[in-house]
């Protein structure tokens, strides 16, 4: 008996199987999205793999989800509860949000599954945020009910991007005239970097260099070999451009933790923050995240945390199918 979790992303979908009540996955495969013409594909592929006995299932997605449905933003395909509940053979799947899928998987988390960017006042409660910068970036919320958190999504990644600071504000220009709204996902992600980097060319007049060419004509990762030669200190535009994006990133977790009210913590999840875990330690995030005004002080008291353990959002997918089980054993 088993319960099936999915993590759907813009570049990686990941498929579990749990036994419920245990956080660590019996079976785990990675499949590459865009390579594939359907989340029902690979979910078929999966289970003919590992033969299981579903009891639920619960598939985080990266994008809104309305009325059962995915509307793609960072996906390559749409995703369709009823389509996907048929081809596992259940009546019904829980569909989320894939950080709302992160928020789920929080609970289950120990100590070293965290670090620690912002001590705050640890054991602090209330509220909490989630913000993942990857693909895109990703925010969720968990209010406190006075017994226990209670997740909800957002698609506050793609809300406005605040410049605060004179070159900020040509960046917002040189986006706005390629893009005509400049999202905070624009400028915090993999693509983030790649437009930061763009404009600090653009900026200074300066062309491209040969190692970012080289990986344009061979298709390669464009984020993945900015970030190497700035954490490298190989290329001065590249460290530029993954401070102005750790800055922004900060701004960022600290308008959201304003918005939640998230005295119980802030916590960064997303592949980037643990490749670059000592630049967001290393102030320019935290000047950000507390350079709030009259707020500075609320500021100051609240925890932030990179999320280590990279299975996070298949694990809430998993507590969220379990969630389902309980509710129906207790219908009956």
């Amino acid at each position: 008996m088993s319960v099936l979790a999915a993590d759907a992303g813009g570049t990686n979908t990941r498929l579990a199987l749990f036994e419920p009540g245990n956080a660590a996955p019996m079976h785990l495969e990675t499949f590459a999205s865009a390579d594939h013409g359907s989340l029902d594909e690979m979910v078929t592929s999966f289970l003919a793999e590992h033969p299981a006995s579903v009891l639920a299932a619960c598939a985080g997605v990266a994008g809104p989800v309305r009325n059962g449905r995915t509307e793609t933003v960072n996906l390559p395909w749409p995703v369709d509860v009823a389509s996907l509940a048929s081809t596992i053979g259940l009546d019904r799947v829980a569909l989320l949000n894939d950080l709302e899928a992160n928020a789920w998987g929080l609970a289950s988390l120990g100590a070293d599954d965290l670090a620690t960017v912002l001590d705050g006042i640890p054991g602090a409660g209330g509220n909490r945020a989630v913000i993942s910068a990857g693909t895109g970036l990703g925010q969720a919320g968990l209010y406190w009910d006075g017994t226990r958190h209670q997740v909800f999504a957002t698609e506050g990644g793609h809300a406005d991007f605040a410049a605060r600071s004179d070159l900020e504000i040509d960046l917002y220009r040189f986006l706005a005239a390629e893009l005509g709204h400049v999202s905070c996902e624009r400028v915090v992600s993999g693509m983030g970097l790649v437009n930061i980097y763009r404009f600090l060319l653009h900026h200074d007049g300066a062309a491209a260099p040969g190692w970012l060419t080289d990986v344009v004509a061979a298709g390669g990762d464009e984020a993945a070999a900015i970030s190497h030669h700035a954490v490298a200190g190989e290329d001065p535009s590249a460290v530029r451009a993954l401070d102005i994006m750790v800055s922004v990133f900060g701004a960022q977790a600290g308008n959201l933790a304003l918005t939640v009210m998230a005295t119980g913590g802030v916590f960064i999840g997303g592949g980037i923050a643990p490749k670059i875990l000592p630049w967001l330690r290393s102030g320019t995030f935290a000047e950000a995240f507390l350079a709030k005004g009259r707020f500075a002080e609320l500021m100051s008291r609240i925890p932030v945390h990179v999320v280590l353990n990279d299975l996070t959002a298949l694990i809430g997918a998993a507590r969220r199918a379990e969630r389902d089980l309980e509710g129906h054993a207790a219908r009956g």
